[in-house]
């Protein structure tokens, strides 16, 4: 874990060479991931328009890629780990988002308006889509791949929303046995704290370029904005690979963190 997170609960790095120099080894292989059929076959949704590509950049569990180790000021503050999974490839195309198959009209909605916004690890089960924490991760590490003009789909953050959110599970959970907590459906607690953050923090789009790097709070509501029709990107859309290590650290602990 990472500790005394600014209020935002988000760290931006500037360009650094050490980070441009995996990116630029990073981009040679997602390329390769994402024309492989295989890959098209199973992580290409909303009609084409984001490849969705859960561990599918062969990153090794320090976060190298390419025989190019994961250096630069991110890992510098992080510190360095060897237990990391192989890194999200997600790539958004013109025209994301378009509905996800088998994704209800509420659900599109919702990614449209609210850029599917979500806090990593509270998964959705069942016909009924119910939540619960399935995965405690330390950190979320984003890595920009390709050069694109600012509106072409950014990650975008509800800057101090990891406070709300936090205090939402530890009420929901923090009073119980951790090994009870995955029999807890959160769904609701989840909900009401989601509406608070939309009215009370501010939404942020983070435009980020090869070199560049952005940590978020395990617990910060996050997303993807939709990719303005004026935007710009070459042929291999808007990449990022995203690295979210699951915590070390007992439940009692993480969920605590400051």
């Amino acid at each position: 874990m990472i500790g005394h997170w600014p209020d935002e609960g988000y760290i931006r790095f500037a360009w650094h060479p050490k980070t441009f120099r995996w990116a630029e080894a990073a981009r040679r292989v997602a390329r390769q991931v994402a024309r492989d059929p295989s890959m098209i076959e199973t992580w290409l949704q909303c009609e084409g328009t984001w490849f969705v590509g859960v561990d599918a950049l062969p990153s090794d569990s320090c976060g190298g890629v390419g025989n190019v180790p994961l250096t630069g000021p991110a890992v510098d503050s992080i510190g360095p780990r060897d237990d990391l999974h192989p890194a999200q490839l997600s790539i958004t195309y013109p025209g994301y988002p378009r509905p996800r198959r088998g994704e209800s009209d509420a659900a599109f909605r919702y990614r449209l308006n609210r850029d599917a916004a979500h806090m990593d690890g509270l998964i959705a089960e069942g016909v009924s889509k119910r939540r619960y924490l399935r995965e405690r991760h330390d950190w979320i590490l984003g890595l920009p791949l390709t050069e694109t003009s600012p509106a072409a789909s950014p990650l975008v953050v509800w800057a101090g929303s990891h406070q709300i959110l936090q205090r939402a599970m530890i009420d929901a959970l923090g009073h119980l046995p951790e090994s009870e907590w995955a029999n807890v459906d959160i769904t609701d607690m989840y909900q009401a704290a989601r509406k608070r953050v939309f009215a009370e923090c501010p939404r942020i789009p983070l435009f980020t370029r090869p070199g560049e790097a952005v940590l978020l709070n395990p617990f910060l509501l996050h997303g993807v904005a939709r990719w303005q029709a004026e935007s710009t990107a070459s042929y291999d859309g808007r990449m990022v690979a995203y690295l979210r290590p699951e915590s070390r650290e007992s439940g009692h602990i993480w969920i605590r963190q400051n």
